[in-house]
């Protein structure tokens, strides 16, 4: 793949070329703040390791996915950051041979396949030629329930339409009881067994995967750093939250904001249309900032947008309480009103919600750690478990 470099090239990639091409005693007069950070040999290990995945010469060029480092031997996206004289003041590197970035799928819309399937299961009921397929249809209406609310994410569609569309389906399904004392008994046991089990261990499942604990608490709960409504888009253990492969992050939890008719975006898609984006976000807990970052551009959220390569958590603050590190991440770029170094309070506004890192729409990413290890979240003013699929409503 050739890069699709755009014109003049940024000083960044400019910045990156002369660091990886420098012999290797010179790499860490050009990159100082990352041979502090890193450490000279760390850093050296991590170039080479780069430059063995890409191939020699190498050309560094901006893209749609980012700045892309082209060798031979393939190619590897990366960020920088360069201050006023040219030295790099920061450097990620991606770990893998490149593959072009994704871009945002254009999707039917979740609603839509919800009342298609509703719609077949209902129709099902009113059609069944006997009763034993009647209650089997019934089986499999509620097993499509259970796949929507435990698994799926509803609330993230309007609450109007959704509701009506509710309370469409039970109503419809109820009135096809009357059907019943005119059919015959029929003898699809097996079928009817069959929906009966699965139904029963999706319950079972959605309600273990909700009250999933690692057992790993807090040393002290934290306040909740939002406020308004909010939608937990991954939380809870597996298959609900797909941060549970990772360690540190395996407790973690992802929150949209809902508007006020239940929306998490107008039609346009732009950044300041999701409802999450640009909304305060205090610490939730008191400690001492140990990483911050806010000058990381915001990613582009259009469905069919493409998302450049930045570092994963994009804008953050990382909070060090003493017993463990409170991780929120992909912040509103510019927001950011504390600083590395800085004692932080409980409630202390410090930043805003935003669409930078590794994320696909607006929305605050939350983790606690201690030794490497992901904690269980508790909240003083949110009771219970967060998990995919709850509304949370904070106001203070």
């Amino acid at each position: 793949m050739n890069p699709e470099p755009s014109s003049p090239q940024p000083p960044e990639a400019a910045a990156l070329l002369r660091f990886l091409t420098a012999a290797p005693e010179e790499r860490p007069r050009l990159a100082p703040r990352v041979a502090d950070a890193v450490g000279v040999e760390a850093l050296e290990r991590i170039v080479q390791a780069t430059l063995a995945r890409t191939g020699r010469p190498v050309t560094v060029a901006d893209s749609p996915d980012g700045l892309l480092v082209t060798g031979e031997e393939g190619q590897v996206r990366a960020w920088a950051r360069v201050t006023s004289d040219g030295e790099l003041a920061a450097l990620y590197l991606e770990g893998g041979l490149h593959t072009p970035a994704r871009r945002r799928r254009l999707r039917l819309p979740y609603g839509l396949l919800v009342v298609l399937l509703a719609l077949c299961n209902v129709v099902a009921l009113w059609t069944a030629t006997d009763r034993t397929a009647w209650f089997t249809d019934l089986t499999v209406l509620a097993v499509c329930c259970v796949l929507a609310e435990g698994l799926g994410a509803p609330a993230q569609q309007p609450r109007l339409p959704r509701r009506t569309v509710e309370a469409g389906v039970v109503v419809a399904a109820l009135g096809s009881v009357f059907r019943l004392g005119g059919l015959p008994s029929g003898d699809g046991v097996l079928g009817l067994a069959g929906g009966g089990v699965l139904l029963v261990a999706l319950v079972v499942l959605v309600a273990v995967a909700r009250m999933y604990t690692w057992r790993a608490p807090l040393s002290r709960p934290l306040r909740f750093p939002l406020e308004g409504e909010w939608y937990v888009v991954h939380g809870g253990g597996r298959p609900l939250n797909h941060h549970a492969r990772i360690p540190e992050q395996r407790g973690a939890v992802d929150l949209v904001g809902l508007g006020r008719y239940g929306t998490r975006t107008r039609r346009d898609h732009e950044l300041s249309a999701f409802a999450a984006y640009g909304r305060a976000v205090r610490a939730p807990c008191d400690g001492l900032v140990i990483s911050a970052e806010g000058a990381i551009e915001d990613q582009d959220a259009r469905p069919g947008g493409r998302a450049r390569y930045q570092p994963l958590y994009g804008n953050h603050v990382f909070i060090d309480t003493g017993r463990e590190i409170v991780k929120l991440a992909h912040l509103r770029a510019g927001s950011l009103t504390v600083s590395l170094g800085e004692t932080v309070r409980v409630g202390q506004l410090i930043g805003e919600t935003g669409n930078s890192g590794n994320t696909s729409e607006p929305h605050l990413h939350l983790h606690a750690e201690r030794d490497g290890v992901g904690l269980d979240l508790r909240f003083t003013d949110v009771p219970g478990r967060l998990y995919r699929g709850r509304v949370i409503r904070a106001f203070r």
